[in-house]
């Protein structure tokens, strides 16, 4: 991705130095000027205006002739145009930093299913960030130590502003996000915290990790979220537990539309910490 930056602004000239406009054209701008006695008075004036005015900003000074025959006149309009690209590198990636083996992007809401469904009783932990949040870039390192040094722990990472439409529809309001699940019992916490909350995120890897078994299938997400996911497009109607068609069309008539879409433009607000 490539921005270009693009400034506007015209160039003042501080008092030790910088540009000016003469007959002679451009060059240093003196912080002495020397003029003739008998112009006392506009070199007082000269000299008001560059004590007062000229502090890195344009300003206008009234042409005053010298023995040299030369103007002291700032330009009228003296623009600089920059433009800068700034290409989002791999290296500015944050969120791909120091990353673990079992640290998982994760790409679509039918990915996220099929990940809490096919993990058995192993611990996950979904982690939704935004590359614009500084509580997730600076949460981000600890996170990463986390997953390291609980192997067994599963995190998926679910970036916002790439899946906004799923992450609306799970009511993810706060960022960053956590959602803890494990085995049978679908989702066992959620929370936000930071650097300064981090201490909540240790004891619910305490709590809820370790080796846990469980019997019987993963659940993930719940049952009203998979037929809402599903009615939205964002996931196959497999992935809902039976068969749910006539559920799901008797909600779309009952104003699921307008569940999902007033719905989430009303929470659409997000917080980041």
């Amino acid at each position: 991705m490539a921005c270009g930056l693009r400034s506007d602004a015209g160039i003042g000239c501080p008092n030790n130095g910088g540009l000016f406009e003469s007959r002679r054209g451009f060059g240093a701008c003196p912080s002495v000027v020397n003029l003739k006695s008998g112009e006392a008075k506009s070199k007082a004036a000269v000299a008001d205006s560059l004590s007062s005015d000229f502090k890195g900003r344009q300003v206008h000074v009234a042409d005053v002739k010298t023995s040299s025959n030369w103007c002291l006149k700032t330009p009228t309009r003296t623009q600089v145009y920059a433009q800068a690209s700034i290409c989002v590198s791999k290296a500015h990636k944050w969120w791909e930093k120091s990353t673990q083996p079992n640290m998982v992007e994760v790409k679509s809401a039918q990915q996220l299913v099929n990940a809490l469904k096919n993990v058995g009783d192993r611990l996950v932990i979904v982690d939704f960030y935004s590359p614009g949040c500084g509580g997730c870039r600076t949460l981000h390192p600890k996170i990463c130590q986390l997953a390291e040094s609980n192997p067994d722990a599963i995190i998926l990472k679910v970036n916002y502003e790439d899946l906004k439409t799923m992450s609306q529809a799970l009511h993810i309001r706060v960022l960053p996000f956590f959602r803890f699940y494990r085995g049978v019992d679908g989702k066992v916490c959620s929370f936000s915290c930071t650097n300064a909350t981090i201490k909540k995120f240790k004891d619910a890897l305490a709590k809820y990790g370790g080796d846990r078994p469980s019997i019987g299938p993963a659940k993930g997400l719940d049952e009203s979220e998979l037929l809402k996911l599903a009615s939205m497009g964002e996931i196959s109607l497999d992935s809902v537990p039976g068969r749910n068609e006539e559920r799901i069309g008797d909600l779309l008539k009952e104003g699921f539309e307008a569940w999902t879409g007033a719905g989430l433009a009303g929470d659409g607000a997000m917080a980041m910490v």
